[in-house]
């Protein structure tokens, strides 16, 4: 699948390297070419390319900017007319420990709206960069967890589909609204990861008892 990542830090770097090791073609940009030529140059199959018009041959775009940067990047990326969007931000306060939104809205329902014509999935947001960096694989046989919510059952498929590519398995979460849901969950990852002191190396998943 030809995959655009936009975004150069560590969530970025991340998914390059994960999505290259799956096969995957793989465009990364960032705000400063340097930046996005050193990740590729670390990923053997990657390519660094100009913001300009860099979604337009993608099946897939991973936004993984910060929220703020979200949108801006978005529309620098050129036409989103029925490209798959994962947005994998969340809308942080400064020192990380809340969110911006919530209740009534989320940042993927934002950036959805912003850039009509796109097909958004919210996806990978619950995951410390660590944990897509160095893989799925937890161990006596766990895979951390990608939830997906979208309103475009392609999106979702499409967001699957990568996600397992790259190891994860995958919880269906229903339509975007429930971004809601998953940007807070984020947010309790991170406290845990942090404010708790458990470490990045952590995720949070879903299980079914037999």
């Amino acid at each position: 699948m030809k995959v655009t990542v936009i975004g150069a830090g560590n969530m970025g770097s991340a998914f390059v390297r994960q999505l290259t090791r799956a096969g995957h073609q793989v465009s990364v940009v960032a705000r400063t070419g340097s930046k996005a030529a050193q990740v590729a140059a670390a990923n053997p199959g990657a390519r660094a390319v100009d913001v300009a018009n860099s979604a337009a041959d993608a099946d897939a775009v991973v936004l993984a900017t910060g929220y703020a940067d979200a949108v801006g990047a978005l529309k620098a990326a050129g036409h989103l007319q029925g490209k798959v969007v994962i947005d994998v931000t969340n809308p942080l306060t400064p020192d990380y420990m809340g969110l911006t939104l919530g209740h009534s809205t989320s940042a993927a329902e934002e950036i959805a709206q912003a850039v009509p014509g796109a097909e958004v999935v919210k996806g990978f947001n619950t995951l410390f960069a660590q944990v897509l960096a160095e893989g799925a694989d937890f161990g006596n046989g766990q895979q951390a967890t990608v939830f997906v919510a979208s309103d475009s059952a392609r999106a979702k498929q499409v967001a699957t589909t990568l996600a397992k590519s790259m190891g994860f398995s995958v919880v269906d979460a229903g339509g975007l609204k429930n971004a809601r849901y998953l940007e807070p969950l984020a947010g309790l990852n991170i406290y845990l990861g942090y404010g708790a002191g458990l470490g990045t190396a952590i995720a949070p998943t879903w299980i079914r008892k037999a």
